[in-house]
């Protein structure tokens, strides 16, 4: 059992006796201006040594993160060449590339949508389920009360998204979000409800209404549960541990006509065609971006990102990433983990090392990881004994505020992850620091999900949903919307891949032509022929990685 050293103890004296005091305290709202210095003062989207222009691709010249620009900037994991498409492994109507909440949606609303299990194929680069919809905990926004509407709902996801949101793919979400919770309901996921039956919905930052539905801190792991068991009671065929590494095209149309996965286990590689694939391989919160920890599972690693830029998407916003205000700063074995906005939803005051509120705990995310940053950089931080610097997250409000036995009634997952760790948060306060989060850009696509070019045209074949995409939340995602983004997308994609499958007479032709296109570019620019892409898996090795501490004193 680790807990907190002595200094720290003294230190959380501060936070205990000025607590009354602040329970006291009404912390004002930021204006639009106010919150757009403190961003661009602070926030990692703004530094100016974390990124550079793309030199390459659709998008060249664009700005994007560094570790992002070296993906796109790279040789494929294999040589065209030496690849033999001569045999096709699973010749099927709809391939689904990924594994967590958006590909089981997009399963099975192909299915709903009349589209044999059978003609399905799922893979997936680690276990199906294995994905950051499991380690999502806060909620699911839906505009269904009386005192809300979808339109709220819509402000709310617009200005939290900085207004750079796609405004059509916002109406689809918000519209959508009623008929997701019926439907999540009806298939068995347990939100939080009254002893009456009622459904409860709780407060989440940058949101003027509560409407976040939850099933304690296991939300994503909930809804992940019931969609994949639904999955499985269809058969559809999931191949494990067998990430795409390139998508395949028609060499006379340019359609995507499939995909070429690698066997992690056999170190094989298994062709797919298909009449239509989906894009649904997540985020990139494993490239640690800037430095940061990040809450991402093992295997986001931006990969359908640098395959669909091959074949000509467009990508946006990919200059923007969210780093959740709380993440674990100690103790050292869960650092970067997620501190659910819940806990801030519930009554949990920041607070610095002189112990003070310095804002309000439910504006948006990138606000509130802004003025966390600043309260370190100018001295009102708290360092750990790893060095690291944090502030306080007083959580013991909770029950205080709430009643005793909320934390465990609400947040048991957290509460089990302290307590391994040796400290109890219905009596400790924890110390939290920004991490990296969610992928806020993405793969552009239209309302019904198609893969867009530059110039508007579909790349046929081709459609994405969830983290994947971009244009949804704009330079900030709201909590809740993200187990929202998967289900709505992930169903408007099964139900196109369905209309596509019915209006295709026969299957496209397979080859990497486009690849062998890209490789020219690449020669032409001198990129060294060591740096590949896909990133599969992240590497843990070497003097870089455990130097991995952020300088936030920029």
């Amino acid at each position: 059992m680790i807990g907190y050293p002595p200094e720290l103890r003294e230190l959380i004296k501060v936070v205990e006796e000025t607590r009354e005091e602040r329970m006291e305290q009404v912390m004002k709202r930021l204006s639009l201006e106010e919150r757009d210095e403190l961003v661009h003062r602070w926030h990692p989207d703004y530094r100016k040594d974390t990124k550079r222009p793309l030199r390459i691709g659709p998008n060249k010249g664009e700005i994007v993160y560094n570790e992002i620009a070296d993906l796109l900037e790279a040789w494929p994991a294999e040589d065209p060449d030496e690849v033999d498409l001569s045999k096709i492994d699973y010749d099927v109507d709809v391939l689904v590339i990924g594994g967590g909440g958006a590909a089981a949606a997009a399963t099975l609303w192909a299915i709903y949508s009349d589209v044999e299990p059978d003609n399905i194929v799922i893979a997936t680069k680690l276990r199906f389920g294995d994905a950051n919809t499991v380690k999502a905990q806060g909620g699911i926004q839906a505009a269904d009360r009386p005192n809300d509407s979808p339109a709220i709902h819509f402000l709310d996801t617009f200005g939290g998204g900085h207004f750079a949101n796609k405004p059509e793919l916002v109406r689809a979400l918000v519209t959508d979000a009623p008929f997701i919770i019926k439907w999540l309901e009806d298939l068995g996921v347990m939100f939080d409800k009254t002893g009456e039956g009622e459904m409860i919905e709780n407060a989440g930052g940058g949101a003027s209404r509560k409407r976040l539905h939850a099933a304690r801190d296991y939300t994503g792991l909930e809804i992940m549960r019931v969609m994949r068991d639904e999955v499985w009671n269809y058969g559809v065929r999931i191949l494990e541990f067998q990430p795409a590494i390139e998508l395949l095209t028609d060499p006379e149309t340019g359609e995507v006509s499939g995909a070429l996965l690698w066997n992690m286990e056999t170190g094989e590689y298994t062709i797919v065609r298909s009449k239509v694939t989906i894009l649904t391989t997540g985020g990139f919160g494993r490239l640690h971006l800037a430095g940061f920890p990040t809450t991402n599972h093992y295997g986001a690693t931006a990969d359908g990102i640098v395959m669909a830029y091959r074949v000509g998407a467009n990508l946006r916003d990919m200059d923007s990433a969210q780093f959740h205000p709380t993440g674990v700063a100690w103790p050292e074995a869960i650092v970067g983990e997620l501190i659910t906005e819940k806990c801030r939803g519930l009554g949990a005051h920041l607070v610095n090392v002189e112990g003070r509120r310095f804002i309000r705990e439910l504006e948006p995310r990138d606000v509130v990881a802004s003025a966390i940053i600043r309260e370190c950089a100018e001295g009102r931080g708290v360092v750990t004994p790893t060095g690291r610097c944090a502030v306080w997250l007083d959580l013991p409000l909770i029950d205080i505020i709430n009643g005793p036995g909320t934390i465990k009634r609400y947040l048991p997952a957290m509460y089990r992850q302290f307590m391994r760790q040796g400290i109890d948060i219905t009596r400790e306060p924890v110390l939290t620091y920004p991490t990296l989060h969610y992928q806020n850009g993405g793969i552009e696509i239209d309302p019904y999900t198609h893969v867009l070019r530059p110039d508007g045209s579909w790349i046929k074949g081709l459609l994405a949903a969830g983290e994947v995409t971009g244009g949804v939340h704009g330079k900030n995602r709201l909590m809740g919307n993200s187990l929202l983004d998967i289900t709505v997308f992930g169903r408007r994609a099964g139900i196109t891949a369905a209309k596509i499958v019915g209006e295709k007479a026969s299957k496209p032709k397979i080859s990497l032509a486009h690849v062998k296109r890209y490789m020219a570019e690449l020669e032409k620019l001198g990129i060294p022929r060591t740096r590949r892409a896909p990133k599969i898996l992240p590497d843990y090795r070497g003097k870089h990685v455990l130097e991995r501490y952020i300088n936030i004193l920029y």
